[in-house]
This record gives structure tokens, sequence and C-alpha cells, in this order.
């Protein structure tokens, strides 16, 4: 059965980050959207844009498309997304799928979910911008985020991030219900994913026991297995979604 998947990247980066996970869902006969947030666009002005304004532009983007029946699949950051859309596109949603992303309750910031070292980077990085935006630190990408690549894959794609709204990484999600969403519910992650430090801050156990039933895929990689085994990736997507 062709599934319709939404891609949401992680911060700092956009649809491109998704481009070979998209190429073998779409092998496999699925229909593959690679969404792009505003302020992360190469040209975008990234003053002023918070997660509200993210939201409503991806709520913007299924409805204009006429999608239905859609995967929502968010990556990192790409979980506070989801979560602040999720009320508002249920009925056309089929599963909310977060892969290694951040789970949110009402009220929570990806900061608040932060361990204090990356709090205070984030806070530095941004407060020494002139427009309240950051971009990963290569040593910080080297070190957590891509560990399993080359040099020459880990300087590419630190040479492809784009600067992030601080914003959307600093303002609550507002309204969300896990458990009142008609909408099945999957997180997959590896434990090769070394973006957040195992122990209190971790992936796991806490953010998927915040959903409601999920269904939950240990993947492996790291936390951008999709430039390093995108093949793994969407594989593993497939299965969270019982495709």
């Amino acid at each position: 059965m062709s599934r319709t998947f939404v891609l949401v990247p992680g911060a700092c980066h956009g649809g491109w980050a998704w481009q070979a996970v998209a190429n073998h869902l779409r092998a496999a006969g699925h229909t593959v959207h690679a969404y792009t947030p505003p302020g992360l666009g190469a040209d975008d002005d990234r003053r002023g844009v918070g997660l509200d304004d993210v939201a409503r532009d991806l709520v913007a983007y299924v409805k204009e498309r006429d999608l239905h029946d859609v995967s929502l699949v968010g990556h990192s950051w790409g979980g506070m997304v989801l979560s602040a859309v999720a009320h508002d596109l249920e009925p056309r949603l089929a599963h909310l799928v977060y892969y290694g992303a951040f789970v949110p309750l009402a009220g929570e910031s990806l900061r608040d979910l932060c361990p204090p070292h990356y709090q205070e980077l984030f806070d530095s990085l941004a407060g020494a911008s002139d427009d309240n935006s950051l971009t990963f630190p290569l040593p910080v990408l080297q070190g957590g985020f891509i560990q399993d690549a080359s040099e020459d894959v880990q300087l590419l794609a630190h040479s492809l991030l784009t600067p992030q709204p601080y914003a959307t990484m600093t303002d609550p999600v507002g309204r969300i219900d896990y458990a009142a969403l008609d909408v099945a519910q999957s997180y997959v992650v590896s434990p090769d994913d070394l973006a957040l430090p195992p122990g209190e801050f971790g992936w796991t156990p806490r953010f998927p026991e915040r959903l409601h039933r999920p269904t939950v895929i240990t993947s492996e990689g790291s936390h951008e297995a999709m430039f390093t085994r995108p093949d793994v990736v969407a594989r593993d997507l497939l299965a969270a979604v019982g495709a």
C-alpha cells in the first residue's frame, strides 16, 4: 500500500537533508514531500521566525496540497513541529513518526528539553548573532551528530547547515495531548544517536513514554543517519508506519 510522507527536518536543516531517504521511499512506491520550514531556506530572513510561524506554514503546506492519510515524520527539532501541528492536522494524519526527535509536553520548548551545557551553548551562539540564530559548531556535529561518517562527509554536512531561528527552539509548544489524538504514533531511534547524552536527558526512555501506545523502532547509525545510512532510515520509517 502506497503511503504519503511529509518529512520535517531537524534544526539547521532543510528538506534537502531528507533527499536520499526520500529517494529510497519513492523507489518503494511511496509519495514523499521533503518540507523546508520558514527561516531555513538559504535566502530566508530568520529574524522574528518562531515555532508558531513554522506550525502555521506546515499546516498550510499540507492543506494547499490537499494531502490526506499523511505519515508526518519529524527529525530532532522537527518533533517540536509535529507536536505543534498535530491537533490542527489530525483529520489529515495517519501517523506521527518521531525519528530521533524531541517529544514536548504542552508548555515546553526544545531548549527546556536540552541538557544545561547545550542550553548555555545555544544561548551564547544566538546572542552573538545579529538575527537571533545559531548553527551547530563543527566539533559538536563531528562528536555527537555524525560520528559515523568520514571527515570529508562531516565537513560537507556542516557546510550545508543553515542558521536556525532561535525562537523556534525557545518558543513553547501550546496544545498537545497525545492520548487524545486519533493518530497512530511511533518513535524511531538508534542507540548510536549521541546528539543527546544517555541518562536523564537521553532520547529514551523519556520521549517514547510521552506518546500514546507508540510503536518503538530501534534503528542504526548516528543522529545524521539520513546522510550516512539513508536506506536504513527509509526501511525503519516504513516499519514505523506498518508499510
